[in-house]
């Protein structure tokens, strides 16, 4: 009643754990409920449950199990081959009618009678041979009856088998163990009996005590039924009546309690992604700093790898001041080891149930060694709120996109960086790109290609040509293999290419987008057009946009003469090497504007990655403040460019200018220097006050006729690293 619901997992250890509790009781010289001194069994029974009789017990319900599936498949298999014969129901009738009277014809006089027949198993007086010979012909009989199609019921012949069935256990038992209670071993037999056959086990229990009035019963049928129950399931999942069911064509399917939402969620649905962690190797005063900066109650541990190692909570970092630790200790010392997690697949009852089993405040969710999300109580909270006081609006949600084709490499990576791929001259270098950021991260690469189709049009439906398509993917994972990273690749048929890729972020827990952007949008209001503005508005994950300069590609001698993108395809690849990404790029002098923290800058955290593509990497930092500014912190500037320096091993400069117009003073830096790439970060802020003031990595990426990197951090960073973006 408080479950709302009886099933096979909670019933089973119910009925088990009562039958111990009692046999226990019974054996302490506890004394049995008997309220009825005229009870059905005969008084020279004493009806009490010997320890010596439960093996036998057990073997009955075995036995009842199995026999009891092999007569309902047997009545199923009749029926069928009843229907091939194409037999009217009369002549079906008139032949089972013919068979049963002269099989009943050559049977001793004691099975002309049936009610004494049913009276003769319920007593002491059954032999094995009058019990065995009932058995098998109630058994074959009613099988044969029940194929004619007949109007008729299994009740009472599953009772009278499982009489019988329980005789002939019972009188075995008597003779190996000496306690003569045939008469038990019967009426259980027919719990039994009729428990494997209809899977009802309380119903059972309660039709044979209302039959005798015997507490005394009750813990024989308790554990004979749930046996019986558990090996039918075991070798089949459906009862004989549900089985009929289908075979007339009628479905039932169980129904869920109108407020079982929680069961439809899984837990990447509610996760909250992306996760923070941190480092195993910090110490114990940087881990309460964190702590301390931070409204987050424990974080999730990760090694050199970046796969999760342990947790760390408050109550961790407690248990430090109880244990004297040191602030030199670190993190791995008095972390919370091998933590549990959740997959993502897991719905939220499983979830919750963990959560306040082991009186947990966090869940880590993994896709394989991925750590890709983390739950809280909060968030179940906060779920099982907006169900509470969820209306219906009536609203059409779109139709999602379908994937015609994917292929998959092993998951061994820490994150994934998507590559969505639409130009075929410019997916090379954005894969060269994708490949030197995976590496440095130890990521996977998703590389996605969608297929646009009108909104009249079901993506699941439409009929579309992928061979194109196929060929830039084939290209894709060449590299992939090339640079020995995983990659992952799609087609998905859609509706919206933003919204697509939106969908890709969700189901493949992506960590990264990085996208190209041929550098104009004619559409009004917009900053970088539909999709890049879609993209760094709503994904959760970090974006990355490519404006590609002039002087990027255009100058390969690969792509000299080809007209037609598509004509990539047939270029002479042996001519390209992939190794010579140096020369291929071209990139050699970086610009990277930065704010206010020059450490804590987004594009400067991207540099060990983008810079790996450069055979002698020139690095400027730039600082660019208003006029109102009187005095430049250029010492905190050479400070960054020296930690930098010994980062990348390579050269850093640092310079602060003053300028009325940030964009106007970038553009005039980077034609300056001749720079070839531009780093910036392109905040959220950004595009919510782009129509007061303008957005200023719009503009430096307009103005620039070399290579543009836009980098927008993941959701949860942006609000700690407000300065790392221009």
């Amino acid at each position: 009643s408080l479950m709302q619901d009886v099933s096979g997992i909670t019933l089973g250890p119910a009925i088990i754990a009562s039958f111990v509790g009692a046999v226990v009781s019974q054996i302490l010289g506890g004394e049995s409920l008997y309220l009825d001194k005229n009870s059905y069994l005969d008084t020279s029974i004493t009806g009490f449950l010997y320890l010596k009789e439960i093996p036998f017990y057990i073997i009955l319900g075995i036995l009842a199990g199995l026999l009891g599936t092999v007569f309902s498949r047997g009545i199923i298999a009749t029926c069928i081959f009843q229907r091939r014969l194409k037999l009217t129901l009369p002549w079906r009738i008139a032949a089972i009618g013919l068979i049963s009277g002269l099989i009943l014809a050559s049977l001793p006089d004691s099975f002309h009678n049936h009610t004494a027949l049913r009276e003769l198993l319920g007593s002491n007086e059954a032999n094995l041979k009058l019990s065995f010979i009932a058995f098998t012909e109630h058994f074959i009989l009613t099988i044969l009856a029940a194929s004619s199609g007949a109007p008729g019921g299994f009740f009472a012949p599953s009772l009278v088998i499982g009489s019988a069935l329980g005789q002939i256990v019972g009188i075995w038992q008597s003779n190996i163990v000496g306690i003569e209670q045939p008469t038990i071993f019967a009426l259980a037999g027919m719990g039994a009996f009729f428990c494997a056959v209809s899977r009802a086990p309380m119903t059972a229990v309660v039709i044979i005590f209302e039959k005798t009035q015997d507490f005394r019963l009750v813990l024989p049928l308790m554990i004979v039924s749930i046996v019986a129950l558990l090996m039918a399931e075991k070798i089949d999942d459906k009862s004989l009546s549900d089985r009929v069911l289908a075979l007339k064509g009628l479905q039932l399917k169980k129904e869920k309690p109108a407020n079982d939402f929680l069961s439809n969620i899984s837990a990447d649905e509610v996760m909250h992604t992306p996760v923070e962690t941190l480092d195993f190797n910090l110490t114990l005063d940087k881990v309460k700093q964190k702590f301390s900066s931070s409204h987050h109650r424990g974080f999730p541990v990760v090694d050199n790898y970046g796969l999760l190692i342990g947790i760390v909570t408050q109550t961790d970092l407690a248990d430090t001041r109880k244990r004297e630790l040191s602030g030199d200790t670190l993190l791995k010392e008095f972390m919370t080891p091998r933590p549990m997690t959740v997959n993502t697949t897991d719905n939220l009852s499983e979830v919750l149930y963990l959560l306040h089993q082991y009186k947990l405040s966090r869940l880590p969710v993994m896709e394989g060694r991925h750590l890709v999300g983390i739950i809280t109580d909060t968030d179940i909270i906060r779920i099982e709120s907006e169900q509470i006081g969820k209306t219906n609006l009536g609203t059409h949600s779109q139709e999602p996109s379908y994937i015609v084709y994917q292929t998959r490499s092993p998951q061994i990576g820490n994150g994934r960086l998507l590559v969505p791929l639409s130009n075929p001259s410019t997916a090379p270098a954005l894969l060269r790109l994708a490949g030197a950021i995976a590496r440095q991260r130890n990521y996977e690469l998703e590389c996605l290609q969608v297929v646009i189709v009108p909104r009249q049009s079901s993506p699941a439906e439409t009929v579309i040509n992928t061979t194109k398509s196929r060929r830039l993917l084939a290209m894709a994972e060449e590299i992939a293999k090339d640079l020995k990273i995983p990659m992952h690749t799609q087609i998905r048929v859609g509706h919206d290419v933003a919204d697509t890729i939106l969908e890709t972020v969700k189901e493949r827990h992506i960590s990264l987008i990085l996208m190209g952007w041929k550098g104009d949008s004619s559409a009004s209001g917009r900053i970088f057009g539909s999709i890049v503005d879609t993209l760094m508005r709503q994904a959760i994950c970090e974006v990355i946009v490519v404006k590609w300069g002039d002087r990027s590609l255009k100058e390969q001698e690969i792509f000299q003469g080809i007209t037609n993108a598509n004509e990539i395809f047939e270029a002479d690849r042996d001519n390209f090497v992939y190794d010579d990404m140096y020369s291929f790029l071209g990139w050699q002098r970086w610009l990277v504007p930065i704010r206010d923290i020059p450490t804590q800058a987004a594009a400067v955290k991207l540099l060990p990655a983008l810079v790996s593509l450069s055979m002698k990497p020139e690095i400027l930092l730039c600082q660019v403040l208003t006029k109102s500014v009187v005095k430049p912190n250029i010492e905190e500037m050479k400070k960054a460019a020296k930690i930098l320096q010994r980062r990348l091993d390579t050269e850093v400069m640092a310079t602060s200018v003053s300028a009325s117009s940030v964009s106007t003073a970038i553009v005039d830096l980077t034609d300056a220097h001749n720079c070839d790439v531009v780093v910036i970060g392109a905040s959220r802020e950004g595009f919510l006050k782009q129509a007061i003031n303008g957005n200023i990595p719009e503009a430096i990426a307009r103005g620039c006729d070399c290579t543009v990197i836009l980098v927008r951090t993941a959701y949860s960073e942006r609000s700690q690293i407000p300065s790392g973006s221009v």
